[in-house]
C-alpha cells in the first residue's frame, strides 16, 4: 500500500538576523511550501523575507524584547524550549542547525528527524578554545569567559543526546561531515547550501578594490584582511558589523572603508554592486561552508581564501582564486600579491559558482527526504 504524502515541519535555531542559515531555511520552505517553520526566537522586524510564512516561535518568544537580543546567552533554555515543541502531527522533522535546532523530541516511533547540519556547535566542539579566549560578546566577555568551563560540559551532553535521535545527518560541506563523524560518531550525506547566484552580474572591467564580508566575530578573522590590505596600501571594502567592529576600525589604515548598515550602505544591493566589480574577495575565515565565497565567484571576483574547512569545497587554488595555508597577515599579503599577478576571467568564475545554484539544493533535498521516508 503506497504511503501518504508526509507531513513535514521545518525547525531552525533562531530567526534573528538574515544570514546563510536563514537562506537555507527559506530554500527548505521552497522545497516544502506547506511546512510550518518552528524556531526558538523570531525577530520579525529584521526578517521581512519570512513575513508571508507560517513561523511558529517557541515559548522563549515570551521573553521581553530587550532581553531577546541576548538569546544566545541562554543555551539551556533554548534546548528545553526546542525539546518541548509539540511536533506530534508531523511525519518528518527537517531541522537546520548550528546550535540547537536538532534538539527536538519524537512523539512517535515512526517519526523521522533529518538534520541539515551547518556544523556541530562550534562553542562546544571544534572552536571551543577560540571562543574561550574571545566569546564574541564584546563588553560581556569578562562575564562569559568564567562561565564557559562550567556550562559547556552540560551543553555537550545535551548536544550528544540530541544527535543520537537524528535519523539522517545532511552536512553542508566535507568539513562539516568530518566534524559530524568526529564529535557524533555519525556518517552524513553532503549537500552544499543554496546560493542565489543569479542576483550577480559580473563586470568584465574590474575595479582596483577588494571586498570582505560577514558578521565581525573572532573566528571570521577579518583582522587579517584589514591588516593585510593596510600593509599593502590597497583599497578594501568591509561589509558587515559585529562585536569586533571597533577593533577592526582601530586596525584599519586609510585604504580601508567600512559599510555597516544592513538596510543602507551594506544592503544586498550595495554588496552586489561592490562584488560585481571587485578585483578580489578576501576570505580569511575557516567557515563551515562559506556562502559568501560562492557569491564572490558568481560576481566574477577571485577568492583569496584560507585553505581549510568549507572553502576547500568552493575554491580551486590557481583556478578560481588563491589559497593560503596559515592564518597570518603575511600569508594573506602574499596571497593577494600572487593573485594580483594572475588573470581570472569573470565569466569563468561565474560558471564555477553554478554548481551551488539554489534550485539544485531544492531538488536534491527533496530527493533526500523522499529517500529517507521511503525507508520507513
Amino acid at each position: 500500500m503506497p504511503k501518504h504524502t508526509p507531513n513535514i515541519a521545518i525547525v531552525c535555531d533562531f530567526l534573528a538576523t538574515m544570514g546563510g542559515a536563514e537562506q537555507v531555511v527559506l530554500a527548505m520552505h521552497d522545497a516544502f511550501p506547506s511546512a510550518p517553520i518552528y524556531t526558538a526566537i523570531y525577530n520579525k522586524d529584521k526578517l521581512p523575507e519570512f513575513h508571508r510564512l507560517d513561523v511558529r516561535p517557541s515559548r522563549l518568544q515570551k521573553i521581553p524584547s530587550k532581553l531577546r537580543k541576548y538569546h544566545k546567552l541562554f543555551p539551556t533554555l533554548a534546548v528545553d524550549a526546542m525539546r518541548s515543541l509539540d511536533l506530534s502531527e508531523f511525519d518528518i522533522i527537517l531541522t537546520s542547525s548550528y546550535l540547537h535546532g536538532h534538539q527536538v523530541t519524537k512523539t512517535r516511533s515512526d517519526q523521522i528527524i533529518i538534520n541539515y547540519c551547518h556544523t556541530p556547535p562550534r562553542y562546544y566542539w571544534s572552536h571551543y578554545d577560540l571562543y574561550r579566549k574571545d566569546p564574541g560578546y564584546g563588553k560581556l566577555n569578562p562575564f562569559i569567559r568564567p562561565l564557559m568551563p562550567i556550562m559547556i560540559p552540560h551543553q555537550r551532553k545535551l548536544d550528544l543526546e540530541a544527535a543520537q535521535n537524528v535519523d539522517l545527518f545532511v552536512a553542508n560541506s566535507s568539513e562539516t561531515a568530518e566534524r559530524i563523524k568526529k564529535y557524533y560518531g555519525k556518517s552524513s550525506t553532503i549537500l552544499h547550501p543554496p546560493v542565489d547566484i543569479k542576483r550577480f552580474s559580473p563586470a568584465r572591467e574590474r575595479g582596483e578594490y577588494y571586498v570582505t564580508l560577514g558578521r565581525q566575530l573572532p573566528n571570521k578573522r577579518f583582522d587579517l584582511a584589514v591588516e593585510a590590505c593596510t600593509k599593502l596600501g590597497v583599497p578594501l571594502k568591509v561589509f558587515g558589523n559585529g562585536p569586533l567592529h571597533d577593533t577592526l576600525v582601530k586596525l584599519a589604515g586609510p585604504t580601508i572603508e567600512f559599510y555597516t548598515d544592513r538596510f543602507g550602505d551594506a544592503s544586498d544591493a550595495e554588496v552586489e554592486k561592490a562584488l560585481n566589480a571587485a578585483k578580489g574577495f578576501v576570505f580569511p575565515s575557516d567557515e563551515d561552508f562559506g556562502i559568501v565565497a560562492v557569491e564572490a565567484l558568481a560576481a566574477g571576483a577571485p577568492v583569496i581564501g584560507y585553505s581549510a574547512a568549507g572553502t576547500r569545497d568552493i575554491v580551486q587554488d590557481g583556478v578560481s582564486g588563491v589559497m593560503f595555508d596559515t592564518q597570518s597577515v603575511d600569508e594573506v599579503v602574499r596571497a593577494i600579491e600572487k593573485a594580483d599577478k594572475m588573470t581570472f576571467l569573470p565569466s569563468t568564475l561565474a560558471r564555477k559558482a553554478k554548481r551551488f545554484e539554489r534550485q539544485m539544493f531544492i531538488d536534491k533535498l527533496r530527493r533526500i527526504v523522499a529517500g529517507q521516508y521511503g525507508k520507513q
